[in-house]
């Protein structure tokens, strides 16, 4: 598995030692939309190919923000990630079996989330 960071632009990602895909997204917009466009074009081009998995998934997707909290709404924002993990992560969105998503105060604003195959 390949441990090391795959960055271009905005967005990071690697597979842990634990298998799970993380990903980091740096900066923040209102558009939850930018969020699965801005992804999919980065596993299309940059992420080495990932075989999407069959099976339960468990997902935690947190907004990072810094001063006021932006006006967008979170399950808006989890749609569109999980819209750009579908293909690349699972086969469809419905294989999410558990999903935490979250925000609050950091020292940078930005978009993390893990997606992991549950046993």
């Amino acid at each position: 598995m390949n441990k090391d960071w795959v960055q271009s632009g905005k967005v990071r990602a690697r597979i842990t030692e634990m298998g799970a895909l993380e990903v980091r997204c740096h900066g923040l917009t209102t558009q939850a939309k930018y969020y699965k466009t801005l992804l999919k074009e980065f596993f299309r081009k940059d992420f080495p190919p990932l075989r999407p998995g069959f099976g339960d998934y468990s997902v935690h997707i947190v907004m990072e923000y810094t001063g006021e909290p932006p006006w967008m709404d979170l399950d808006n924002l989890a749609k569109a990630l999980l819209d750009s993990l579908t293909g690349n992560v699972f086969d469809d969105d419905h294989q999410v079996a558990r999903l935490l998503v979250e925000r609050r105060v950091g020292e940078r604003e930005g978009i993390w989330l893990s997606a992991e195959a549950m046993d």
